[in-house]
């Protein structure tokens, strides 16, 4: 018993879910841990995408700056309520999320903010590349696929992998935070700036 209480406090840690929800997740996946944190990151997904239509014009705007200010960066992120903008775990997500700017460099927030000009830009370097190469014309729309894929995985924020955690998205991270918090949670810009 003891490890199941400890299991779920850091279940409750790790996604933010009430303790009867950590509990019920790991009864339902007979106390594999893997498989509750899985289960309950799907279920905070879910409501986050529930939420999505709420307007969010409450948040803060993060300024970090890094290295001796040689990168500087500013993001601004929104909520629906100014009391969910002004708590611990709206405030460390924003903070979190200036630490990925300046150490990743994401280019854009989601991939809808990408310029169709670019990814055909990328698409046709890639398609030129592939083919001269030699590779089959059948294995060219999947080279160029598999390409834009890992191409927005880099530099689109929402897509990249936690600095602190790699094994989780940015995106898992804002579902977490927005379920943790009732409210729908959104990354609205950023800028950043480096040294050169």
């Amino acid at each position: 018993m003891v490890t199941t209480i400890e299991m779920i406090k850091q279940l409750r840690q790790e996604t933010g879910a009430g303790v009867q929800d950590c509990r019920k997740a790991l009864e339902q996946n007979d106390g594999n841990y893997t498989a509750a944190l899985h289960s309950l990151q799907e279920k905070s997904a879910a409501a986050a995408a529930k939420r999505s239509d709420r307007q969010a014009s409450q948040g803060i705007i993060e300024l970090y700056s890094h290295g001796n200010g040689r990168i500087g960066v500013m993001v601004e992120v929104n909520c629906e309520t100014d009391f969910a903008a002004r708590s611990t775990a709206f405030l460390t997500f924003a903070h979190e999320l200036a630490l990925q700017i300046a150490g990743a460099s994401p280019l854009w927030v989601r991939d809808e903010d990408i310029p169709p000009d670019i990814l055909q830009q990328e698409e046709g370097k890639v398609r030129e590349m592939a083919w001269s190469q030699g590779k089959p014309d059948e294995l060219i729309p999947r080279i160029v696929a598999g390409y834009l894929k890992k191409f927005m995985d880099q530099n689109v924020l929402i897509r990249q992998p936690s600095i602190r955690d790699d094994t989780r998205t940015i995106s898992q991270l804002l579902a977490q935070v927005s379920g943790s918090l009732g409210e729908n949670v959104i990354i609205r810009r950023f800028a950043r700036w480096e040294i050169v």
